[in-house]
């Protein structure tokens, strides 16, 4: 419901506004991750499973052609971080990867592009999506933002070795 109540409220872009944030407390009420010069790693606030992740170029571009050929590498590389980060963090088996783009695509941002990566389990989907309409995610946004933040830290040590 905060989701369908926010619509057409925000002429604002939520990705600008989190590759905008430098400020740690900022960065957390925005679940951001991590970042890099051309990128920008978030939690989803309106996942479809649990440890859903946005991936978006820090620059507002609407369409993949717009994109940098640098942009386009970093943004498959954050991809594969995150997967490496969910697996380990929540113990994904399977993902689901994709990018809407365009309004009829589903895209809920058709102005800034932006990769989805949803972590899956075996016998993951249930009842409530199909009679309820509703999505039951298992985790605070928060506690979730704390795990990953905390499984973060340990892959970067350990590359860093």
């Amino acid at each position: 419901m905060e989701y369908i109540k926010s619509l057409g409220k925000s002429d604002g872009c939520f990705l600008c506004e989190a590759a905008a944030a430098t400020q740690a407390e900022k960065q957390r009420q925005l679940l951001v991750l991590w970042g890099t010069d051309h990128s920008i790693v978030l939690i989803n606030r309106f996942p479809y499973a649990n440890g859903h992740l946005l991936i978006a170029p820090r620059a507002h571009k609407g369409e993949l052609e717009e994109l940098s050929e640098a942009e386009q590498l970093d943004m498959a590389m954050q991809t594969a971080t995150a997967v490496r980060l969910l697996k380990r963090a929540v113990s994904a088996q399977g993902f689901n990867i994709g990018i809407n783009l365009g309004k009829v695509a589903g895209a809920g941002l058709p102005n800034h592009v932006h990769q989805h990566v949803v972590p899956r389990w075996g016998g993951d989907t249930n009842f409530m999506s199909v009679v309820g309409e509703t999505r039951v995610v298992p985790e605070a946004l928060s506690q979730l933002y704390e795990e990953l933040m905390r499984v973060g830290a340990e892959i970067r040590s350990q590359k860093s070795e």
